[in-house]
């Protein structure tokens, strides 16, 4: 038997949550030095946050490196909350744009990100209407800003301040405003969003729809990332929620909500005039003259070079997958700067994903040295130093080569928008000519969706002889697309013809002789044993906790049964299952790095060279921070290299080898499979 599960996605609505599996250890209590206050101690620095809040005159940061945007970034944006002014971080491109906004969510989470618009891939065609939809949120929250309380704080491109927006009269002309417990006429408040153009539905799946259920009205507004659900008593506006459209259920009670009536039309105006007088413009290195605050990396706009603020790149160089633990030299330098930082009295910090890391590197570096260490859960693509401040920062990516893409977010925000945007067929979206298959009939080309004098709806098929076949709507279920492989089109069938009738047969054999011999292989298994796993040690323990994001609940039953079987003496039978992103690739990784701790070593078969490159690189980059050696077989290689794994797996220095067809060629032998 074939044991099959499936694995749910996180959310991707929402930014990956991180682990809260053990309590804060001691380094991470309230009361630890906080960077940003390192940071603002420095007088001269001070002095110029200082400057900044009141806006009476320029301020020019110079000399800092890439990797101390952010955390920059985040002082400045602290000078200005205390000030009560709005401030725009005005970054050169979508790259940097992202890395900045990905990093200051630690300190700044109600950073808002303002998306570019993307390039029509065809002249005249409309925009996307997901970044339509993000950028009309953020100018509602600008008009809509609540002052000094709660200035926002914005990261866009430098090409986004002469794009066309709305303007505030426009949007608050198009807004409508709900509250819980006011009395709205329901009947009028579909006739008011028909004839704003939103559509009615069964089920919101986009926005500009809305669906009617008794006493309750689900609306999706063109401007918020989730729709609201309002429930009636009569005309009694009673609850308003925000629902998630995937699973239909509650997110967060509302005590308001506005709904847009219609799509904003831009006008002659442009990002930039929504800049105030009282606003904080910032140039994170984007050549923006017209910002009153330039962070830039070299000199400044006059010319002059002043190194006394200067933040430095961390001077350690940046270590690959796995040379953090086996490149002893290295590792020792490293060791030597912590040693030198401390007794100069220079403050430390060290940035790691999540709590696993910490406990990780606690295990790596002397005691001394990481009790003098700060340890900080949050996320920082590369480390600097403050030498004015004596301030250091590392971060884990450089450590264990762990380079993410800062792309993830935007990526997994526009996955979970197509998952969403999924529904059951809608036979009235089927194409003119497309095959599809009839349960009883077999294949057939659809013609149309027609109604009958009856006023019956029908579905017309065609099949071969141009023989015509009309499958009522409740019968609907017996017909579905086709989906073959490769680019032929199968011949239609023939109505009354024996041949799809004899070809449900085959099929129905084929599939009893495949379970018979499946079960003939369940029974050898049987009466075999396999090798019986250690529970989980410590390092098991340390490795899973590392994991950058919190684990589905299907993904942990998963791991769960796939160690138990390891650690029993039955030979495994088990299949994960799983569509693209679902977490499959951490269980097969989980599972590995089990076996080598129990001197195992552990082969993965993959169908493609570049899906082993891609997960050579996965492995690699998960297991860096421990002494296993992930290797790989494909054409990719040399064949220099390649004799050089074959050894490796030979005489066992080799604990993971990942590649193609090519495992399973003779000459490939391993020590302790």
């Amino acid at each position: 038997m074939i044991f099959t599960q499936s694995l749910r996605q996180t959310q991707e609505n929402e930014l990956p949550t991180r682990r809260e599996a053990h309590p804060l250890p001691a380094h991470l209590k309230p009361g630890t030095p906080n960077l940003l206050d390192a940071l603002s101690r420095e007088r001269s620095l001070a002095a110029k946050l200082r400057a900044v809040a009141k806006g009476t005159d320029d301020v020019a940061f110079e000399q800092v490196a890439e990797g101390a945007h952010s955390a920059l970034c985040a002082v400045i944006a602290r000078a200005a909350h205390s000030a009560g002014r709005r401030l725009w971080l005005v970054c050169p491109a979508l790259r940097v744009q992202e890395q900045l906004h990905n990093e200051l969510q630690q300190w700044l989470p109600d950073a808002l990100f303002f998306p570019e618009l993307e390039v029509a891939p065809v002249e005249g065609s409309l925009p996307d209407p997901e970044t339509m939809a993000e950028r009309l949120a953020i100018l509602h929250r600008l008009n809509t800003d609540g002052g000094k309380d709660s200035p926002a704080v914005i990261v866009l491109t430098k090409s986004a301040l002469d794009e066309a927006v709305p303007d505030a009269e426009q949007i608050q002309a198009m807004e409508m405003r709900l509250i819980r417990g006011e009395n709205v006429k329901r009947e009028a408040l579909l006739t008011r969003l028909s004839d704003a153009g939103y559509e009615p539905a069964a089920q919101v799946s986009q926005r500009g729809q809305f669906a009617v259920r008794g006493g309750i009205v689900d609306v999706f507004s063109f401007h918020h990332s989730l729709p609201v659900r309002l429930e009636f008593f009569g005309d009694e506006l009673e609850s308003i929620r925000q629902f998630d459209l995937d699973a239909q259920t509650s997110v967060e009670q509302l005590p308001s909500c506005t709904i847009l009536l219609g799509q904003a039309v831009t006008r002659e105006r442009r990002l930039r005039d929504c800049v105030s007088e009282n606003d904080i413009t910032v140039d994170v290195a984007a050549d923006y003259i017209e910002a009153t605050v330039a962070i830039s990396p070299g000199a400044n706009r006059a010319g002059v070079e002043d190194y006394s603020l200067a933040f430095f790149d961390n001077g350690l160089g940046e270590f690959e997958a796995g040379d953090f633990v086996v490149d002893e030299a290295r590792r020792e330098r490293f060791f030597s700067q912590l040693t030198e930082w401390r007794t100069k009295g220079w403050s430390t910090f060290v940035f790691c994903n999540n709590e696993g890391e910490i406990e990780r590197l606690n295990d790596l570096i002397p005691a001394v040295e990481a009790d003098a260490l700060h340890f900080s859960i949050g996320t920082m693509s590369r480390g600097f130093t403050f030498p004015a401040g004596k301030v250091a920062v590392l971060s884990d990516s450089e450590l264990f080569g762990r380079y993410r893409n800062t792309r993830a977010r935007r990526i997994a925000l526009k996955r979970s928008r197509e998952i969403v945007s999924r529904s059951q067929i809608d036979f009235s979206e089927l194409i003119e000519g497309e095959l599809v298959v009839h349960l009883e009939h077999g294949i057939a080309r659809f013609e149309e969706l027609r109604r009958l004098a009856n006023d019956e709806d029908v579905l017309v098929l065609e099949f071969a002889e141009s023989a015509k076949l009309y499958v009522p709507l409740e019968q609907s279920y017996l017909v579905a697309r086709y989906v073959g492989i490769g680019k032929r089109n199968p011949p239609l069938s023939k109505l009354g013809d024996a041949a799809w009738a004899n070809a449900k047969k085959k099929a129905e054999k084929a599939a009893f002789d495949y379970a018979g011999k499946l079960l003939e292989t369940h029974a050898a298994r049987e009466v075999q044993k396999g090798f019986t796993f250690p529970p989980d040690g410590k390092w098991v323990r340390e490795f899973e906790a590392s994991f950058l994001y919190k684990e589905t609940p299907d993904q942990l039953t998963a791991i769960a049964d796939t160690k138990a079987d390891m650690e029993t003496e039955q030979p495994m039978d088990r299949l994960i299952c799983g569509d693209v992103g679902f977490g499959k690739t951490e269980v097969a990784i989980r599972a590995a790095f089990k076996a080598v701790n129990a001197g195992k070593q552990v082969a993965i078969l993959v169908p493609t060279t570049v899906l082993a490159e891609q997960h050579w690189r996965n492995f690699r980059e998960r297991m860096s921070d421990y002494p296993v050696t992930v290797d790989m077989l494909s054409r990719f290689r040399t064949r220099g290299q390649q004799t050089k794994t074959l050894a490796g797996v030979r005489d066992g220095s080799v604990d993971i080898v990942i590649g193609t067809h090519r495992l399973i060629s003779k000459d490939v032998e391993f020590k302790d499979l």
